[in-house]
């Protein structure tokens, strides 16, 4: 156990899930610590250190500019409430009134998701109001074409794992639509690799983690126009005020946005590659399982291992998503799509033998599960209730 974790009484984790925010997202790349660890104890202008922000943004991304939020969450309200208030100070000490304000932002059906908390309470936090557009699997561009109006202030796009992954309007053709009606686009693609696409193709504010591919300290980029980035910056004089970023966050991205551009990629993915090979034949005869390699399905270039679990298992996915979850070391997996009976080993975020620790573990809980501890004790309705009495029931 490291020595952090022992001091404040923690389990250890081992991350096979990916980039998650609910276990701390990914390991901080050594720049970062050394940025962060650098500004803590110095004082610093933060409008100067932004602006100093603003140019790793706009060379990482060839945006016009950017800056440093919170969190990629808070980056979507202060997106939206810079499309509703622009530069005016006045209306920006407003908010959340919108009185007078154009505050109607538009969004495609199969991307009102749920991230942590619903992507459509985000833009509600900045006074605006949701027009959902289309349904869940078929979103056309003559619903977005219908739902434009005198009252739109932007339309948000969310690239995301969590998405309906079909019958949605692609971003290409949902900018040219909102832009012919003057209407801009915010991109939320928190957990992406890809830094430049979405600018190029004209989205007018994207949003990024810096705390999940990047490996930075928690804290949100945003890239885009002049103007609305100047307007998101000026938030921290209203609601933003809330959602401040420190020097230490900044500080951190910056390093994490620099150091990304200089990556081994072709190490990285060949690490990566080899752990899911591993997995793939240590768990590939395991009774029960059924394994695949899995592209990301967002375009990441990053494999995983599906994990489909049978009935011969001798459990639910659920449950043996939870009997990992419970060991020392608390071992973690990507539960997305756990319902369906499948769970993802992803490897970006370990090392090669923790990705043995993984293996072995699954391979004991599975046989426990056909001895003396059988599983399909708890369906997944009680199994998602349980988790919710569990967060209810916090601190205790």
């Amino acid at each position: 156990m490291s020595r952090i974790l022992d001091t404040l009484g923690l389990t250890p984790v081992i991350n096979a899930s990916g980039t998650m925010t609910v276990i701390g997202a990914s390991r901080v790349v050594p720049e970062a610590v050394d940025a962060v660890r650098a500004i803590l104890t110095e004082f610093v202008d933060i409008a100067d250190l932004q602006r100093r922000a603003s140019q790793s943004i706009q060379a990482a991304t060839g945006a016009e500019a950017g800056l440093i939020t919170s969190s990629s969450a808070s980056a979507i309200t202060l997106g939206v409430a810079s499309a509703m208030t622009g530069a005016d100070p006045a209306a920006i000490e407003r908010l959340p009134d919108a009185a007078g304000l154009k505050s109607e932002v538009i969004v495609q059906a199969g991307h009102l998701v749920n991230f942590g908390a619903p992507v459509d309470q985000m833009i509600r936090l900045a006074g605006a109001s949701v027009r959902a557009v289309g349904t869940a699997f078929d979103v056309q561009p003559f619903h977005i074409e219908a739902a434009i109006g005198e009252r739109t202030a932007a339309a948000l796009f969310v690239i995301s794992h969590h998405v309906v992954p079909t019958g949605q309007t692609d971003l290409a053709s949902f900018i040219e639509i909102c832009h012919a009606r003057g209407v801009p686009v915010i991109v939320d693609m928190a957990s992406e690799h890809d830094l430049r696409e979405a600018i190029r193709l004209g989205a007018d504010l994207v949003i990024w983690s810096a705390h999940k591919f990047l490996g930075g300290p928690t804290a949100g980029i945003v890239a885009g126009r002049r103007d609305l980035v100047r307007a998101t910056y000026l938030q921290s004089r209203g609601i933003g005020r809330a959602m401040k970023v420190g020097k230490e966050g900044i500080a951190g991205a910056i390093a994490a946005l620099e150091a990304w551009g200089q990556r081994d990629a072709d190490a990285i993915r060949a690490r990566e590659e080899a752990i899911v090979e591993a997995w793939l034949n240590d768990l590939g005869t395991i009774p029960g399982l059924s394994l695949r390699r899995l592209p990301d399905w967002t375009g990441n270039p990053i494999d995983r291992v599906e994990v489909t679990v049978g009935r011969d298992a001798g459990l639910f996915a659920w449950e043996l998503a939870d009997r990992l979850a419970g060991r020392t070391p608390s071992i973690r997996v990507r539960d997305d799509l756990i319902e369906s009976g499948t769970l993802h080993l992803d490897p970006c975020n370990l090392t090669a033998d923790e990705a043995q620790i993984v293996g072995a573990a699954i391979w004991d809980e599975i046989a426990a599960a056909q001895g003396q501890r059988p599983g399909f004790r708890q369906t997944f309705a009680e199994h998602r209730s349980e988790g919710l009495q569990g967060a209810l029931a916090w601190p205790d």
